[in-house]
Parts: structure tokens; C-alpha cells; sequence
């Protein structure tokens, strides 16, 4: 397992990857705000989601027309019956929407969609240089300032200890990412559990924000200016940690605890004993204040998946499952289903814990906004045609969209909505008012349709 302080010291990126977010610039001047935060949780799967898989089985024949010549259609849900694997948010029909028809040709799509899916560009391969702009959820972490300003987990590769993620501070600026549990309570809790460490990461600090430190990177040109840039605000993370190290006492109120299956990276756990124990950390961070934005690579296709029901003594692999190839007997549409259950879990602990915490005069999950989506598009090689969500929504949400099945108009027609035009909407609804967030796509553009802008029906 990595440690972080083995991260810094030969990641390429340096400090620069440290997520030194505007949102740690601002985090002291909104200390004294009372005001409630709003919260948003990303949550990015592998492989692609079906469109029929999200559909209603009971669908009218009317509405079954329109939804499979994927036309526009809006319909309640509390007068259907979910699919399979999304029944265990049965009682949370009210928060929950499934949003069908959003375009995401601007993201990379196929296999992976590495940084670009956050972002809508193209992400040539996962290269630094083509991390055009900050990513959605910095971008939202930036108008609910924390201390962690944004908190990235990933389960992707199997990886452990802290390692690049995918989001995006800034332009050709890559993330940083807890790939294992017990990383990720470590370094989240570190004043509560290890304040010490707290301390001798700031030495750390120290180090990097010096010229030598720079050269010791072997860091030139445009490179090393970019680094020597962020490296100029390194100052709010030892602030950060001083603060923290003051609010030890009640952040240990919400000290989460791991089974001893999960230390050293957790080698030895089951993939639904690490995704249980990485909830109980993200729910923790949320609890504790220390983050009001999370994006979750629950999966990629190299995470090992072992455990499932099901395929209990299997290693299932997504990657192949994606081809239809059986693991143990059990058919790949069946595992696929039981994998987005193992998902959707995972989902309904954070709405109901989250909906068991008091918060104003209701609870946390009222102010919460949770998205999962396939990261590369509507199937196993997406082209970006469909990126097709699951949205679970709090009452405060500033979106009017709770309750409903909605299928949007398909792309190439007039009234169509990109990846674009939803992160526009979520930005635009909770005060950043630019005009469209992300590229374009071009097969809009050559047909001089609109597509700019934010998804305005669904703003309350």
C-alpha cells in the first residue's frame, strides 16, 4: 500500500495533484456561514448501463413505444414497479429519478472514459495534457467549501493506498484518490487517529514548496510552472490540518470502524465487504463535515470482483463479462444484474443513513443529490449515444425532477439535452450561473440545434 507521503515523493505530479482546490482557498472566509450545505455524490460504474435495463417493465403499451423509439416520455413512479436490481430503493421511490436520453459523445466513451466524463472532453487516452478544465464536482465543491473541498475514492484496478484519480482541480491537473478503505479513513481522520502524522506531512509540505524540491522532481518547462504555481498555495492544506487537529474531539464522534479484514489495503476482503466498509467511510466524511462533494469509481474493468452472491468462489472479471462471457456457470446478464445490486446497495445505505441524521428541520439526505452512471456510455463499448442515470434526490434539492421516469429527447433532434446541459443545470441550480458547462457535441452543431445551457424544467 502506498502511503501518502510515498505518493508525494514520486507521483510526476507532484503537489500538483493534490486536489488544491479554490474550495481550500475559501474554506476559512466561510467558516462562519450558517447555512446548510448542499451535498452531491458521484458515482461512476464500468461497462456501461443497458437503457432497457433501466426501463419500466410495466409500461403502458403507449409509453413502452415511445420509451423503445426513445422518444419523450415522463411518467410517475410510485405507479410502477422498478427493475430488478434497483428494488432496493423501493421506499425511496419519491426521492428517486431515472433519467433516460442524455447524450455524452463529448466524453470519451468504449472502455473507459478515464477524467473526461466529469469534465465532457475527450480525454485522449487518459493523457495530463488533455484535462481541459475542472472538473463538475470541484466545480460544485467550490460553492460548498469544506475542509477536504472534494474527497475522490475509487475501487478502480484493484489499486490500494493513495494513487492518481480521475477527476480534475484544475486543467492538466490530475487528482489524487483513497483506492482502499482503510487509506481513505486514515488520511480522512488522520487528526483523530494519528495527529502526529498530521504534523510530519506538513514537514513534507515544506519540502515541496521549495525550488529543490522542484528539481528533485526532475520537472521542467510549462511543467514545472504549473507545479511552482499550485505549490504557491500549499499553505492551505498545513492550514487545513491545523484545523483539523483543533476539531479532533468532535470529529471523533464520527470515527468510522473497519473490520480487520481491511487493513494493508484489504487484500483479503470481498468486493461487497470493501464496498460496505468504503460506504461507512464516505457517510463518515459526510457526518463529520469534512467534505460536501464525493465521486466514487465504484468499478472499472480491471477491479477483481469476488464474493458476489452468486459467484461467491468466483474472480469475476468485468472486463470479459462485458463479451457474455459466464462466470461459474451463472449467465453474464445475470451477473451484470447482480453486480448494479451490489451498486444500488450500497446507494440505499447512504440515502438511509444519511435520512436517519437530522439535519435543520429534516435531515441530511435532504440535502443530498446521489448520480450513478456508466462512465463510458450506454453499454459495454458505449459510443456515447445514451449515458442513462439514476438520480436519488433530497427534498432541498434545487431540482424539480424527484418521483419521475424521464426520457429526454434523442440526440439529433431538437429539444435534445447532452452530459453538458445536465452539469450546467446542476451548477446553474445551485448558484453558478455560466452559460453551458462542458464542449459541445458536434453532431448538434452541424444541424445548428441548441445546446447550450442548462436543462431549465428541471429547475425549480
Amino acid at each position: 500500500m502506498n502511503s501518502r507521503r510515498n505518493f508525494l515523493k514520486t507521483s510526476a505530479l507532484g503537489a500538483g495533484a493534490m486536489a488544491l482546490a479554490p474550495s481550500f482557498n475559501q474554506l476559512f472566509a466561510a467558516s462562519g456561514s450558517t447555512g446548510i450545505p448542499k451535498r452531491f455524490i458521484f458515482i461512476r460504474k464500468s461497462s456501461g448501463i443497458r437503457p432497457l435495463e433501466m426501463a419500466l417493465r410495466d409500461f403502458s403499451d403507449k409509453d413502452k413505444a415511445l420509451d423503445e423509439k426513445k422518444q419523450p416520455l415522463e411518467v410517475d413512479l410510485d405507479k410502477h414497479e422498478l427493475p430488478k436490481w434497483l428494488r432496493g430503493l423501493d421506499a425511496h421511490k419519491e426521492n428517486m429519478t431515472i433519467l433516460q436520453g442524455l447524450s455524452a459523445k463529448m466524453s470519451e466513451n468504449v472502455h473507459y472514459s478515464f477524467s473526461s466524463v466529469m469534465g465532457c472532453f475527450k480525454s485522449n487516452r487518459n493523457t495530463l495534457s488533455a484535462i481541459k478544465r475542472t472538473t463538475i464536482d470541484f466545480e460544485l465543491a467550490k460553492l460548498f467549501p469544506s475542509p477536504f473541498g472534494h474527497v475522490e475514492l475509487s475501487f478502480a484496478g484493484g489499486r490500494s493506498g493513495i494513487v492518481s484519480g480521475y477527476s480534475a482541480p484544475a486543467p492538466q491537473t490530475r487528482n489524487y484518490c483513497y483506492a482502499d478503505p482503510d487509506t481513505a479513513r486514515s488520511e480522512l481522520f488522520k487528526a483523530v487517529l494519528n495527529p502526529d502524522a498530521v504534523n510530519s506531512d506538513n514537514d513534507m509540505l515544506s519540502f515541496l514548496k521549495t525550488q529543490e524540491g522542484l528539481k528533485v522532481g526532475g520537472i521542467r518547462g510549462h511543467e514545472k510552472r504549473r507545479q511552482e504555481t499550485q505549490i504557491e498555495s500549499i499553505h492551505a492544506i498545513r492550514e487545513r490540518n491545523k484545523k483539523l487537529i483543533t476539531l479532533a474531539g468532535s470529529l471523533a464522534r464520527h470515527l468510522p470502524e473497519l473490520d480487520p479484514v481491511h487493513a494493508n489495503g484489504g487484500a483479503n476482503a470481498s468486493t461487497p465487504e470493501k464496498q460496505a466498509a468504503m460506504t461507512d467511510v464516505l457517510i463518515a466524511a459526510l457526518k463529520a463535515g469534512l467534505t460536501n462533494v464525493v465521486t466514487y469509481t465504484i468499478d472499472d474493468l480491471g477491479t477483481p470482483i469476488t464474493g458476489l452472491p452468486g459467484n461467491e468462489t468466483d474472480r469475476v472479471g468485468i472486463h470479459p463479462l462485458g463479451h457474455d462471457e459466464a462466470f461459474g456457470g451463472v449467465p453474464a446478464w445475470k451477473t451484470r444484474e447482480q453486480i448494479r445490486i451490489s451498486h444500488v446497495n450500497q446507494i440505499k445505505t447512504i440515502v438511509e443513513q444519511l435520512k436517519q441524521t437530522p439535519e435543520g428541520n429534516g435531515s441530511m439526505f435532504d440535502n443530498t443529490m446521489i448520480m450513478y452512471f456508466p462512465e463510458n456510455g450506454e453499454t459495454h463499448h458505449g459510443i456515447g449515444l445514451e449515458s442513462p442515470s439514476l438520480i436519488m434526490a433530497g427534498n432541498n434539492c434545487n431540482l424539480d425532477i424527484a418521483g419521475r421516469y424521464i426520457r429526454l429527447p434523442v440526440l439529433g433532434v431538437e429539444g435534445h439535452k447532452t452530459l453538458g446541459n445536465w452539469y450546467t443545470t446542476l451548477l446553474n441550480a445551485h448558484g453558478n450561473p455560466m452559460k453551458h458547462y462542458g464542449d459541445l457535441d458536434l453532431e448538434m452543431a452541424r444541424k445548428k440545434l441548441d445546446q447550450t445551457g442548462a436543462i431549465h424544467q428541471f429547475i425549480s
